[in-house]
């Protein structure tokens, strides 16, 4: 079958590997569509792993429902694509994030279980979920996305009039202003380095204000706003620039989610931290009950979700979609293969 593999730094090759067979009884599934995620830039920009298929994004038809007695051939679904173990502590308790085998096996980010990009991929039994009829296949696509930026504002804790800074106008960083909104923040500022993303995140209707970090005084700017800085900041880059002024932004005693990750150190003034008792939290991922929540709050048409989807391409322009993501002078926010 025909994919995508990681080549090298920034590059991408078109290639055919085998078509994916039920094992410890997976579910197979043609990929009806399949999002392009933040995580898979930090692989494609470093180039390693070679030979990765990435795409843990997916939504697709069963053509092997496996170990899954409730599913037929035909039926769509989208999934956590995690490999918890189940045994452990974290597991038990409904942190199945926290596991220790969750990127394990993890479709679309292990050797061993290819993703989304592709023409087929198969997923953990009991990590599948069915899409509803009214779900459309990019929608499910955005279920994932969304139960991430919804697992940073329940951590964040966000209370009806608060005051929230989101930093990083792509998909998690919008969807965590849509959630921010839904628990009564009275108002929600974006912080952005690309303009043309700032400027067209308040079209989407949950950001009141954006602001260009590359602003000189913008943390003045922004204190001033606020009137002593904001109760939560949720930072979606993880760069030292961003946390630094995720720091700087927060009111004394506010609390800061830390979803971007960075993959090198960063340095931080730690000095701020201390001095302001700020409360910094890290965030991954999202527990099984968050990812139902978001297919759910999608599928009553509670969040919008379609709004953010830019582009829907084949596989052959996946090259051309990640230098278009991550070349600071698009205003795309999402894209989507369809293989």
């Amino acid at each position: 079958m025909k994919c995508v593999k990681i080549k090298g730094q920034k590059e991408f090759e078109i290639s055919e590997i085998e078509k994916p067979t039920s094992k410890n009884g997976s579910v197979i599934f043609k990929v009806n569509a399949c999002g392009i995620c933040g995580s898979d830039i930090h692989y494609w920009v470093s180039g390693s792993p070679v030979g990765l298929v990435m795409g843990h994004e997916f939504a697709g038809t069963v053509i092997d429902p496996g170990a899954r007695t409730d599913l037929k051939v035909g039926d769509r679904v989208t999934g956590l694509p995690i490999s918890p173990c189940g045994k452990c502590h974290p597991c038990k308790t409904g942190n199945v994030q926290y596991c220790l085998n969750t990127w394990n096996e993890a479709v679309g980010l292990s050797l061993t279980n290819p993703g989304g990009y592709a023409e087929f991929s198969s997923c953990r039994s009991d990590m599948i979920k069915k899409i509803p009829n009214g779900v459309s296949n990019e929608e499910a696509c955005m279920v994932e996305p969304s139960a991430v930026s919804l697992h940073a504002v329940n951590l964040a804790s966000i209370k009806i009039g608060e005051k929230v800074l989101i930093i990083g106008g792509g998909i998690i960083g919008l969807m965590a202003a849509e959630f921010a909104k839904l628990n009564g923040a009275s108002y929600v500022a974006l912080l952005e380095t690309n303009p043309k993303r700032g400027k067209k995140s308040i079209k989407y209707g949950k950001v009141d204000e954006y602001y260009n970090a590359l602003e000189e005084g913008i943390i003045e700017k922004l204190f001033t706003k606020t009137q002593g800085g904001f109760d939560k900041v949720i930072e979606c880059c993880g760069n030292g620039p961003a946390v630094s002024e995720a720091i700087m932004a927060v009111k004394p005693g506010g609390k800061i989610i830390l979803v971007g990750v960075s993959l090198e150190p960063i340095s931080i003034p730690t000095v701020v931290t201390v001095m302001r008792e700020v409360d910094m939290q890290g965030a991954i991922a999202y527990t099984e009950e968050e990812f139902e929540k978001c297919l759910e709050l999608i599928d009553k048409k509670i969040i919008n979700v379609k709004k953010y989807i830019d582009d829907i391409v084949p596989l052959e322009k996946a090259q051309k979609s990640f230098e278009r993501l991550t070349s600071g002078q698009d205003d795309a926010i999402k894209i989507i293969f369809r293989p």
